[in-house]
């Protein structure tokens, strides 16, 4: 579980924020902004898959722990999940399924429990905020 929980609200309108970008009808935000989107909905999905033993890295903006399982606490974890912040907040917001990631080689899973197709997607928006 994150230190400090997760403002769903707070969440949510991070997100939002670059949702025009997601969907191709605006440039990449900011860099704070993009880092809030990315830096919040990581700790989403830690309130959603709370444990440690699959590490999240989304470089160069955040790297959490979650799902249940053994704790890592030493060295390169077993269970390894990384990738860009744009395909981190479309898997985060359902706008692109993890089978799909993975076929196009825009997510790096490791570790037989780094499949997080059972918690994502981590916030959800009607298609009409896309």
């Amino acid at each position: 579980m994150p230190s400090k929980p997760v403002d769903p609200k707070e969440s949510r309108a991070a997100v939002a924020a670059v949702l025009p970008w997601l969907a191709g009808e605006a440039e990449q935000p900011e860099r704070a902004v993009l880092a809030a989107a990315v830096r919040l909905s990581l700790r989403t999905l830690e309130q959603v898959a709370p444990g440690r033993s699959v590490e999240v890295r989304v470089p160069p903006f955040a790297a959490v722990q979650c799902v249940p399982g053994p704790r890592h606490t030493r060295g390169t974890p077993p269970n390894v999940v990384e990738t860009d912040p744009r395909t981190w907040l479309e898997l985060a917001t359902g706008r692109l399924g993890w089978d799909e990631a993975l076929a196009d080689a825009r997510v790096s899973a490791s570790g037989s429990r780094a499949d997080l197709s059972a918690v994502l997607p981590v916030l959800r928006f009607q298609a009409t905020d896309f």
